[in-house]
C-alpha cells in the first residue's frame, strides 16, 4: 500500500470521529521527514482521543504500526508518526498556536481526492 493510500484511510478515520479541518500537507520535496502531514483538529479531550483511537485503529488493519505516539489521554496535540505520514491531532487553540500549516507552507496542501 502507497503513503497516499495510508492518508486516505487515516482522513477517513478522521472524519468519522467528525474531526474538523482536516488538511493534507505533501512535503515530499521540502523534507526527508515524511511524505504527508495530515492534521486535523476536535473540539474536546474525548474527541481529541476517539480521532487517535480511530486512526491508529484504522491504520493498524491496513498493516501500517505506529514507530511511535507523542501524547496522551490528557495531550492537546497527538503526534502519530508512521514513517511515511505523520498523523497531527489537535485542539483547536493548540492548532492555532503550532500553527503547522504556515511553518509547513512550502509543502503542498492536496484534497484526499486527489491523492
Amino acid at each position: 500500500m502507497t503513503s497516499q493510500e495510508y492518508c486516505k484511510i487515516a482522513v477517513a478515520a478522521l472524519e468519522d470521529r467528525k474531526a474538523e479541518d482536516v488538511k493534507i500537507i505533501d512535503i515530499r520535496e521540502i523534507s526527508p521527514v515524511a511524505d504527508y502531514f495530515v492534521i486535523a483538529d476536535g473540539t474536546n479531550q474525548n474527541q481529541i482521543q476517539a480521532m487517535r483511537d480511530a486512526c491508529e485503529e484504522a491504520l493498524y488493519k491496513a498493516g501500517l504500526k505506529t514507530k511511535q505516539i507523542e501524547g496522551n489521554s490528557s495531550s492537546t496535540w497527538i503526534l502519530m508518526d508512521y514513517g511515511d505520514i505523520i498523523v497531527h491531532i489537535f485542539s483547536k487553540e493548540d492548532r492555532l498556536f503550532y500553527d503547522l500549516e504556515r511553518i509547513w507552507r512550502d509543502g503542498k496542501i492536496v484534497d484526499v481526492a486527489d491523492l
